[in-house]
């Protein structure tokens, strides 16, 4: 088992990664920018606390907190806007983060 830290200076921390999967955490405060570009990987968010819009290039805009699962494919734009609550989300990229770059 190998400890990371708990946090990085864009807001994400990988804490699992084999080559086909990767799990991270990722963190954005409130009113803070996200600044994702978008990914070669799959993936899916689960929040797991805070309030946010999430807005995909492709899928539009929704509502999410506590609970909301989102799956964005790769290569689509996409970012939370609108943080009214410290945001925090599981981040599971299919095959694992930077895999395909």
């Amino acid at each position: 088992m190998q400890l990371l830290p708990a946090t990085t200076d864009d807001g994400y921390i990988e804490q699992l990664s084999r080559p086909d999967l990767s799990v991270g955490m990722y963190r954005i405060p409130v009113g803070g920018v996200d600044p994702q570009s978008p990914h070669t990987e799959d993936e899916v968010y689960v929040v797991t606390s805070g309030r946010a819009t999430f807005v995909g290039d492709d899928s539009g805009s929704v509502e999410v907190g506590p609970g909301s699962v989102i799956f964005v494919p790769e290569g689509e734009g996409h970012r939370f806007v609108d943080i009214t609550e410290d945001l925090a989300v599981v981040v599971v990229f299919g095959p694992a983060y930077g895999s395909r770059a």
